[in-house]
């Protein structure tokens, strides 16, 4: 990858020996070395990890479910260096149906709302524990299609950071945007990653084909 306005950590195979990348975004008050684990945990062997870094280890400042406007600039610019890091990786020939965007938290919330800016065919995307941005009632008028990009999102029903229903609406936007969406509730469940998530994870990795 060229170089970056912004620190980014990677793990697994070399990009130019890479099937797939996986994009590893950290939630509020972690770090892109803490995300690796994440990625170590996929058991990928073929995969190239990305975790880029929170300048001030924080995407944006107040809630996701905030007005917009009291996230700026800080949240278009956490979007940008998303944007940045798979344009990178377009630019060492994997495109974004070769890229799995995985979040969580802080992170998901980010992930979700550049796929849906951005909706294209992605190798997948991943949001643990999290739901697009904004307030109640905020638009959901994205452009472009997800083209049957699986999308996997998971969390608890009780997670004090994300509402149940916020991972829902997530859900249908998603779906009306052509992802081919699986949602995952999960009783009483910390504000955490499970095993049940990691799996459903390595699924949409491994149906990432082998490049030609």
């Amino acid at each position: 990858m060229t170089a970056q306005t912004f620190d980014v950590v990677r793990a697994g195979v070399p990009l130019e020996a890479a099937r797939a990348a996986a994009v590893l975004i950290h939630g509020r008050g972690a770090t892109a070395e803490g995300m690796l684990a994440l990625g170590g945990a996929l058991g990928a062997k073929d995969v190239a990890l990305i975790a880029p870094q929170a300048p001030a280890g924080s995407w944006y400042s107040h809630s996701f479910l905030a007005p917009l406007e009291e996230n700026e600039p800080h949240l278009s610019q956490a979007l940008g260096i998303v944007g940045e890091t798979v344009d990178a990786l377009a630019g060492e020939g994997l495109g974004p149906e070769r890229i799995v965007l995985i979040g969580f938290s802080q992170g998901a919330c980010l992930a979700l709302e550049y796929a849906a800016r951005t909706a294209r065919r992605y190798g997948g995307v991943a949001g643990l524990s999290g739901g697009l941005i904004g307030p109640p009632g905020t638009p959901r008028d994205y452009a472009g299609s997800l083209a049957a990009t699986p999308v996997f999102l998971g969390c608890s029903d009780v997670d004090a950071h994300i509402p149940e229903a916020r991972v829902h609406e997530s859900a249908d936007v998603l779906t009306a945007l052509g992802g081919n969406v699986t949602t995952r509730i999960y009783p009483g469940m910390a504000h955490t990653i499970v095993d049940d998530e990691i799996r459903h994870v390595q699924r949409i990795l491994a149906d990432i084909p082998p490049r030609r």
